[in-house]
């Protein structure tokens, strides 16, 4: 039987690491379809971020009693996987809890932990479950997330329950066979386990047959639940469980009210002012120098194309959290713009493109863009630029980036500004300030205040 067993493991196993492997794939080419951006400076800076934003999750205890649920999630879902490793080896192997002989007593010690934390996983998912479905906590109710996202966030939850309920009641059948003897679960030096231990007294009256048809099925439904969560997450938004690491990594260094000028243009403004051509010196090292020497396709970004792999990177590493939502204060004061629209819009083109790629056709040929087909113009122009939702983020995503590419491109390459606008950007380029009089003018106010009019 455990030959069976073995065979059909690694089956499994293979099958599961083909799947992701296709599907990581698909991801990593959707990111490089973005444009290319060097993102090399201050490595150590980059560094400590992410051990303490990613790592840390210092921006979640922005909201200390969520943040402290979340990070017994995260903790978790960490710590209890590494047992994975046991159970993959034991799958392979044909053995049954390899690891209890070598470690002895530090292996009842990590089992106890990991069941604490699994009790821990299995209450907070309740909680999280009960404000969504029952609270109804605004944020997480919002226009953008229709039936599938909210569907999405429900089924992660009832299936982390789930797993660990099957990995404590797993450890309470085995607890029950171990004791009695039976071969192959009989394994000595395993002291008592805490929380399957209270479990085990509801298997003490099933016959042994039935306990063990009982452990394999949890057994199974343990592993093979953490393989299928492992695919379901590169298709769902918890995909930010692996991005965030990288995203955070990568996330803009700049003081956050600082907006990065485009290469090219620099480049020519810099020849009309008589200033060396070269960017050394500037404050913005995630572009490169030899970007300016490019002729851009078009000004800003229409398309996903259009954006760099950083911008669809943040795409990818959206939690749909809704903080940037709550904070924005368009979205506050009722206009149509949502910072999280903007980035689930973002991935969802891209994840459109690249079934396209995927099935043969050729890239960017819908007849559709990111720009209108999923972003209207309506919501673009609703952005203060205040930078409130990139301050907020838990995973340092800019949608902010997102929404100035798309406005440039309806600026300069459409020339659609909003007439206000388009008065303002004439009185800077002749009177360099918005306002519609003489910089000679400008401290008249002054005049009068010392004259008393």
């Amino acid at each position: 039987m455990f030959m069976i067993e073995q065979i059909i493991f690694i089956i499994c196993l293979a099958s599961v690491g083909y799947i992701a492997y296709k599907r990581i794939r698909r991801i990593i080419q959707n990111i490089r379809l973005g444009k290319d951006e060097v993102i090399k400076d201050n490595p150590s800076q980059r560094w400590q971020n992410t051990l303490l934003i990613a790592f840390g999750q210092k921006k979640m205890f922005d909201r200390p009693l969520v943040g402290l649920m979340h990070f017994v999630i995260y903790v978790g879902f960490l710590i209890i996987n590494i047992e994975v490793l046991e159970i993959i080896i034991d799958g392979i192997a044909g053995t049954h809890r390899l690891f209890a002989p070598i470690l002895g007593g530090f292996y009842t010690f990590l089992i106890n932990f990991f069941e604490f934390l699994a009790v821990g996983v299995i209450v907070v998912c309740a909680i999280f479950l009960i404000r969504r479905n029952i609270l109804r906590v605004k944020r997480l109710h919002a226009r953008e997330l229709t039936k599938w996202p909210l569907t999405d966030a429900n089924l992660i939850l009832t299936f982390e329950i789930l797993l660990m309920l099957a990995f404590l009641t797993w450890n309470a059948s085995d607890t029950v066979l171990r004791e009695r003897g039976v071969e192959h679960y009989n394994i000595a030096g395993i002291g008592s386990f805490w929380f399957s231990g209270i479990l085990s007294s509801l298997f003490e009256g099933w016959n042994t047959t039935t306990l063990i048809v009982y452990e394999r099925f949890a057994w199974w439904f343990h592993i093979l639940g953490i393989l299928g969560f492992g695919i379901y997450v590169t298709y769902s938004k918890h995909l930010h469980i692996a991005m965030a690491f990288p995203n955070t990594y990568f996330a803009r260094l700049l003081p956050k009210g600082e907006m990065r000028n485009m290469p090219v243009v620099t480049k020519e403004v810099r020849l009309m002012l008589g200033l060396p051509e070269t960017t050394n010196g500037s404050s913005d090292t995630s572009v490169s120098p030899e970007s300016a020497d490019a002729t851009p396709g078009r000004f800003g970004a229409k398309d996903i194309n259009d954006l760099s792999w950083k911008n669809l990177m943040d795409a990818y590493s959206c939690t749909e959290c809704g903080r940037c939502t709550s904070e924005c204060p368009a979205n506050i004061t009722g206009k149509l713009l949502s910072p999280r629209k903007i980035m689930m819009d973002t991935r969802d083109r891209m994840e459109e493109v690249g079934q396209q790629i995927e099935s043969g056709k050729e890239a960017f040929t819908d007849g559709k863009s990111l720009l209108d087909n999923y972003i209207t113009r309506e919501e673009l122009l609703a952005c203060t630029t205040c930078n409130a939702c990139v301050e907020v983020c838990p995973v340092s995503i800019s949608p902010l980036d997102i929404i100035l590419e798309l406005r440039r491109y309806m600026i300069m390459e459409e020339s659609s500004a909003p007439g206000s606008w388009n008065a303002m950007f004439s009185n800077e380029e002749n009177n360099m300030a918005p306002w519609k009089f003489s910089p000679s003018d400008r401290f008249n106010w002054a005049d009068q205040l010392k004259s008393g009019q």
